[in-house]
């Protein structure tokens, strides 16, 4: 089978921390990569959930934002924090 080269850009930080985990479970970075890439291909899916957060929807920020504007324009008070 040909091999070939793939690219990843990421900070310096993720790749050392990325290097450390793979060096501590008997793995190098191109194993690891392969197996993601393998398991994509075969399951048709990313193997973890991606969930969106809900308080940056477009719904949530509206609301926000005429908050704030009513905020900003008199209307309504605000108050401390709870668990802050």
């Amino acid at each position: 089978m040909t091999m070939t080269t793939l690219s990843v850009r990421m900070n310096e930080t993720d790749k050392k921390n990325f290097e450390e985990f793979c060096e501590n479970v008997g793995m190098n970075v191109s194993v690891a990569i392969n197996m993601f890439a393998k398991t994509v291909v075969r399951e048709q899916r990313l193997p973890f959930e991606i969930v969106a957060d809900p308080f940056y929807s477009r719904e949530n920020q509206e609301r926000l934002h005429k908050a704030i504007d009513d905020l900003n324009a008199g209307k309504g008070k605000e108050h401390e924090l709870i668990g802050a």
